[in-house]
């Protein structure tokens, strides 16, 4: 009966995020699922609802734009997500020491990170302007004509890459000094005492240590980076420009621009698949890597 008891509250405490799981996350997942294999412009209603098979996906394997997106967004994750990790490791690696300032500076890399992202990415737009503050700099210190990073293909990323990077940082950041304060103490110090130098004492004590956090955080930042969305929309003034548009906004763009719900539904299984099969070959790899 006390078993019986203890399992009914048990259920009790999990309903309502079950509930909620259910109906904003399972439901739709496996309603755009669905959707992928249909054509259906909601604004027709329901009986406007046409099955058609694989052909969206037979689709988006001739759709340049799409194939660009996946691309680009390949591009973004390959460019910031080991960037930001070195970076936020190294800074930790630094601050985990007697600094000055230590906590204001933490706090100066977190704030980026919990910022409004539409609001970083028009500051960014306003920097990158061809008029903007980043050309003169570059025109007053070494003689670089403006460059036209918000429309020119061949840098139009460089913008949504860095902004990508800044605010990462400061989540990276602060796990990863969470993690340094865990290595235990008496290993640097058996260290010490064989002379060990400091890049052989991170090498061979503080990598493997903090190995987990760096796989966690390579998990989550790709699954992220792949969720681009509001800083490709904001700098690129909402246009789906095929030289820097992301898979997400691709999906923005088909959903609600041209109200192909059903071809809309089959990117973002693509979008799925793509993130679930990256993360299954990290899970893979980290055996190689990863000291638990």
């Amino acid at each position: 009966m006390n078993k019986r008891k203890e399992n009914l509250t048990g259920w009790l405490f999990i309903m309502p995020m079950l509930v909620a799981f259910l109906i904003f996350i399972a439901f739709p997942f496996f309603t755009s699922i669905g959707l992928s294999f249909t054509e259906w412009n909601f604004i027709g209603g329901w009986e406007r609802l046409k099955w058609v098979g694989m052909d969206n996906f037979v689709r988006l394997t001739k759709d340049f734009r799409f194939v660009q997106a996946i691309k680009n967004t390949l591009v973004y994750a390959a460019a910031t997500v080991p960037t930001s990790i070195l970076l936020a490791l190294g800074l930790a690696n630094l601050l985990n020491h007697q600094v000055y300032l230590k906590k204001t500076l933490r706090m100066a890399f977190f704030i980026p990170y919990i910022s409004n992202t539409v609001a970083l990415a028009a500051v960014f737009k306003f920097l990158f302007n061809k008029e903007g503050i980043i050309n003169r700099a570059l025109n007053s210190m070494f003689g670089v004509k403006a460059i036209d990073w918000i429309t020119n293909p061949s840098a139009n990323k460089v913008p949504i890459i860095l902004l990508v990077i800044w605010t990462a940082l400061g989540y990276e950041l602060v796990i990863y000094m969470a993690a340094l304060q865990n290595v235990p103490r008496n290993l640097y110090e058996a260290a010490d005492m064989d002379g060990a130098s400091g890049w052989t004492k991170f090498w061979k004590i503080t990598f493997p240590m903090i190995s987990p956090t760096t796989f966690y955080l390579c998990i989550v930042r790709f699954i992220s980076v792949f969720k681009l969305f509001s800083a490709v929309n904001i700098i690129t003034m909402g246009t789906t420009q095929a030289s820097n548009t992301s898979i997400v906004q691709r999906i923005y763009d088909s959903a609600f621009s041209k109200y192909e719900f059903g071809y809309a539904s089959a990117e973002a299984t693509v979008l799925f698949v793509l993130i679930l099969l990256i993360t299954l070959f990290q899970f893979k790899v980290q055996k190689k890597w990863v000291n638990y």
